[in-house]
């Protein structure tokens, strides 16, 4: 435990020539991810600030950061397992929200491996002990993001209980916007998902444990659409709900779960997870955040694809569980594929 106290956050870079990420062991954050247009020309294409301090503040709305130990609302910050009754810290009124006041995106995580060179790739590590923000049993997390090709990053998270079973779901909360994180809304990209049905929400943005069809509803992106085309029909203030991804196109074992494309620089985000849900949030609370260069990040300014098992699944005894027993392994696997199109 004593390295994990020792190491202060600081920014790693992933560099394979032509995409450069650069990466924080708080939160195990991705805070950069630069890659050329349909020209050549790179940017920035990840909401996030130049230096490590303010997310340290807690100023970003979890830019970039992995979020635990179990990711998405849970209901009223409650939850029974074997008999035993859990309460969690409140911190987004009624709920508990990616894992609590001080999360695993609030961690200094350890760096247990850092490879340069043609596939380079940042191992992190975390061990969150019993009890925290509330969660039963000790756990063993890593996270491993690695360049597998010139347009390719594939994040590998990994956690293991160790002597109690606990719920447990990682999600990777990167803000896009393939235009660059400084070009505005990103209401006229357009983005296909392969999830045929949502988990639908009560007025505090918790699933109801139904899940609806998407077919004729503003939900709809079986085939490709603009983001902004029918978000004023959604109740709320945007898309902030969790998708259940069909099982169809597949690749190294993982399915197709987003394609996101920006028109003005061509740019395109694959998607590809094992995980059974998505939740595809539009930044719709992100509200003149001042972030690298001066950017001011506004609502819409980017889109999240947060591949994960369902919100609120600790208490919906019909979404797939995301209890993890001792002897368990946790296993959420991502692949950013990117290309211009």
């Amino acid at each position: 435990m004593a390295d994990q106290i020792d190491q202060k956050p600081e920014i790693f870079e992933l560099n394979n020539g032509s995409m450069q990420v650069k990466i924080t062991n708080y939160g195990a954050t991705i805070t950069s991810l630069s890659l050329p247009d349909k020209n050549g020309k790179q940017a920035d294409v990840v909401l996030g600030f130049d230096s490590v301090e303010p997310y340290v503040k807690g100023v970003a709305p979890y830019f970039g950061a992995i979020v635990g130990r179990v990711a998405n609302r849970i209901k009223d910050g409650k939850f029974t397992l074997d008999g035993a009754e859990y309460a969690l810290p409140i911190n987004q009124p009624p709920n508990s929200l990616h894992g609590g006041f001080k999360g695993f995106d609030r961690m200094i995580w350890q760096v247990a491996e850092y490879k340069k060179g043609e596939n380079p790739s940042i191992t992190f590590k975390y061990h969150s002990r019993d009890g925290e923000e509330g969660y039963p049993g000790e756990v063993s997390v890593t996270a491993t993001y690695t360049l597998t090709s010139s347009t390719t990053m594939r994040l590998d998270m990994e956690a293991v209980p160790e002597n109690k079973p606990t719920p447990i779901s990682l999600a990777q909360h990167t803000y896009w916007n393939l235009a660059g994180h400084n070009s505005g809304n990103i209401l006229d990209n357009s983005i296909q998902i392969w999830g045929s049905h949502i988990t639908p929400v009560d007025q505090n943005t918790v699933p109801t444990g139904k899940i609806m069809p998407v077919k004729g509803t503003p939900f709809d992106f079986t085939t490709e659409k603009k983001i902004g085309v029918s978000i004023h029909e959604v109740p709320g203030s945007g898309y902030d709900h969790n998708y259940v991804l069909d099982f169809g196109e597949e690749k190294s074992g993982l399915k197709h779960a987003a394609k996101l494309k920006d028109p003005s620089s061509s740019r395109v985000l694959n998607l590809w997870t094992d995980a059974p849900g998505m939740q595809f949030y539009t930044a719709n609370y992100v509200n003149g955040v001042v972030g690298k260069g001066g950017a001011v990040y506004g609502k819409h300014s980017g889109v999240c694809l947060e591949t994960q098992g369902f919100p609120n699944a600790i208490n919906q005894p019909n979404f797939p569980s995301v209890v993890v027993r001792p002897g368990e392994k946790y296993k959420n696997t991502m692949l950013f594929e990117f290309s211009i199109e």
